[in-house]
């Protein structure tokens, strides 16, 4: 077992300190529609005991994830060891009804709801608004008595200590990060090796001293697996072409002899706009082989000629067929 300590850093003024490096779950639920493979609820339990050994201390889920079954396994989690423990940070998120794709002031607090007792806890850490963009009307956010206000009037209420919002697209999430007053934000897939779309957002929100929590380093794989082993970007198949960026990237790790999901994670979290790096774990040896990585002594001269490749700005997610599970 690793045997290293994280730096925590502070969310605002909420009181809440997270890790440098926190762990996901939406893959701990089994999401072999966008994953590629099924996870046993055995492996999972495993993987969350794990967790509870630290050293990272936050742990993400979603209402959504696996349909309700991410956070009914770390209900079962946190049953078996007595309660969540004192010192960890629970994070989830308010999310559309799956069926309706409502989101409003109803669904939000109905949302809470159901993860609080699947979950059986009282409260989380921080809670996020999630995937504004798959909505049936956005206008049921933003409005006036819609979930955003829900939302603040949940933290006001002591069910959460910070509120957010989570979600990919910048092109909508940028303009709400501006008229609302977020305490943290996810974002994910886009401020990786391979893309920088989220540059200019993340230069606002630490301008704002909004906490940022960067989520998906490894562009959906390929940057842990590398691409002689894994063909995809983002959970979609890609060609030859569009993978050759991640071959560049691959190919100066192997000349410093540096796995190259050590170079996405670190990337990520040498950032000092970044407060935490959020990767998805789905087994014990995950968690290992992300605390091995964050912990990895990578040299100046590494840093010098992998910053010099190419990236995109663009939605790495434009072409995505999204199913959610």
């Amino acid at each position: 077992m690793n045997s290293f300590s994280l730096k925590k850093n502070k969310i605002k003024n909420t009181g809440v300190e997270v890790t440098e490096l926190s762990f996901g779950t939406s893959s701990l639920g089994s999401m072999p529609d966008t994953y590629g493979y099924e996870v046993s609820e055995e492996r999972a339990l495993e993987t969350l005991s794990r967790f509870f050994e630290g050293p990272v201390n936050m742990l993400d889920t979603s209402r959504n994830y696996a349909m309700g079954e991410s956070e009914k396994r770390i209900g079962s989690a946190i049953k078996k060891i007595g309660g969540w423990p004192k010192n960890f940070i629970l994070s989830t998120k308010i999310d559309r009804d799956m069926k309706t794709l409502v989101l409003d002031k109803k669904r939000t607090r109905k949302s809470i709801e159901e993860s609080l007792k699947t979950m059986s806890v009282d409260k989380v850490d921080l809670l996020f608004l999630h995937d504004p963009e798959y909505v049936k009307d956005i206008n049921d956010i933003k409005k006036k008595d819609g979930a955003f206000d829900e939302l603040f009037k949940l933290k006001e209420e002591g069910l959460t200590k910070a509120v957010g919002l989570a979600m990919g697209k910048i092109d909508i999430m940028f303009p709400m990060i501006k008229n609302w007053d977020f305490d943290v934000l996810i974002n994910h897939n886009r401020y990786t090796l391979l893309n920088r779309e989220a540059n200019d957002m993340y230069d606002y929100a630490y301008s704002k001293n909004i906490a940022i929590i960067n989520a998906a380093p490894y562009a959906g794989g390929v940057l842990a697996k590398g691409p002689s082993n894994f063909k995809k970007i983002t959970y979609q198949e890609v060609s030859e072409e569009k993978l050759a960026p991640a071959r560049e990237i691959e190919k100066i790790c192997k000349n410093y002899n540096i796995e190259i999901g050590a170079a996405a994670l670190q990337f990520s979290m040498r950032d000092k706009r970044i407060t935490s790096t959020l990767c998805g774990v789905t087994s014990v040896q995950s968690i290992e082989k992300n605390l091995e990585w964050a912990n990895l002594n990578i040299p100046n001269q590494f840093w010098d000629e992998i910053l010099k490749l190419p990236y995109s700005s663009r939605d790495p997610e434009a072409e995505r067929i999204y199913t959610p599970g």
